[in-house]
């Protein structure tokens, strides 16, 4: 012990949609071959969301319920939840508030954060140093996408690539020197446009034009993206490791963003690491974005392929231009032991509780709104309402 406090990951889960698309299913719409995307990207089938049941905040708080269980930590010890994505439910409120509110993460502040498919490590870095700094003692980080939803699918180059998908990871408070040891993060504006959704935003709102273009779909330059990926990803490693004062052969694992199996390949050879220290799981899932690093993370860890002691680095890039890296000294033992069956109980009826808490509160605030009337209206309404505010301590509008 010597004081320092240092934030290890205690929890992790991922939720992935029920219906999975394969490259055969994608030759039925679109002009293209089974062996010409896994020649060109590695990726076999992809799991997408295939109701409006289904969205980026149900599969973040699917994969968030899971960490929570592993970490065995009730919703109301965080103190803060970041979902990093890039097809948010809304454009506001935030997908992590509406996760925090299905969680009953009442004690919990809530932000989106918006990095591309660098956006998971950008969002640990920042839990990272909220737990080193004690501003909290647990955060809730998730990488939640469904691209499947802003996908052409008449455009081959790029439908086959993406898939949908989360997962979550519960940092928290240590003192043993282990967890996250080192962050590298990075932009390149200039390139913005290499990797874009171009309409939805302030620059191009909705209309029927950017409907009938298409400018609500993703449209990459896949050359480009390309050769800034090989050619960021080792140097993100590098510089990663020489931060945590590491070398490249301590590492025992490298989980990069799942993007094409030519851009791990590269990876492998520049910085002369043998291909079975790179975790790839893209061929059945493809891109997600954010989600694809916690994802590969807790199948690596759930497989058994990490101790205690061993060093990992997650790398990534994204739209943006942007790229992100982390190194981890892991601390958990795994595999982590189930829980008894009280406790699995416990957190179920938690999570059952805070879903009709929230219905209670949706209800009450529609009532108390109704019943108030307008904002200081002098009448019986008007009285009631200042009435209510005192025994409640504070009012809505």
């Amino acid at each position: 012990m010597n004081g320092e406090r240092y934030a290890q990951i205690t929890g992790w889960g991922m939720a992935v949609p029920e219906r999975v698309l394969t490259n055969a299913d994608l030759t039925k719409v679109v002009d293209t071959t089974d062996e010409w995307i896994v020649s060109r990207t590695g990726i076999q089938q992809r799991h997408v969301v295939a109701s409006e049941k289904e969205s980026t905040m149900t599969l973040a708080t699917r994969a968030a319920r899971r960490a929570l269980r592993v970490a065995d930590l009730a919703p109301i010890q965080l103190g803060l939840v970041i979902v990093a994505t890039a097809t948010p439910e809304y454009s506001f409120p935030s997908t992590a508030s509406l996760v925090q509110d299905a969680l009953g993460a009442t004690n919990a502040g809530a932000f989106d954060l918006s990095a591309g498919c660098s956006g998971f490590i950008y969002a640990l870095s920042v839990a990272s140093d909220i737990i080193r700094s004690g501003d909290a003692e647990h955060v809730l980080v998730i990488g939640a996408e469904t691209l499947t939803r802003i996908t052409d699918w008449t455009d081959r180059n790029t439908c086959v690539l993406f898939g949908d998908g989360a997962g979550a990871v519960v940092v928290s408070a240590w003192d043993e020197r282990c967890g996250v040891q080192a962050s590298v993060l990075g932009s390149d504006g200039s390139g913005g446009d290499v990797l874009i959704l171009p309409a939805g935003g302030s620059h191009a709102p909705t209309s029927h034009e950017t409907v009938s273009s298409g400018g609500h779909f993703i449209k990459m330059n896949g050359r480009e993206v390309f050769r800034f990926a090989t050619t960021i990803i080792p140097k993100a490693t590098e510089a990663v490791v020489e931060k945590a004062g590491w070398q490249l052969a301590d590492l025992a694992l490298v989980i990069p963003h799942q993007a094409n199996i030519r851009i791990i390949e590269s990876t492998a050879k520049r910085l002369r690491l043998p291909l079975d220290k790179f975790f790839v799981n893209l061929e059945r899932y493809g891109n997600t974005s954010s989600a694809s690093i916690p994802i590969a993370l807790c199948e690596v860890i759930d497989g058994g392929r990490v101790k205690a002691g061993d060093k990992l680095v997650l790398v990534g890039f994204g739209a943006g231009l942007t790229w992100a890296a982390a190194a981890i000294e892991w601390g958990v033992p795994t595999p982590v032991k189930p829980q008894p069956w009280p406790r699995r109980w416990l957190a179920s009826l938690r999570f059952a509780l805070a879903t009709i808490r929230s219905t209670v509160r949706r209800a009450e605030r529609r009532v108390y709104n109704w019943a108030m009337g307008p904002v200081g209206k002098e009448d019986w309404r008007g009285r009631l309402r200042q009435r209510v505010d005192r025994w409640r301590g504070r009012g809505y509008t």
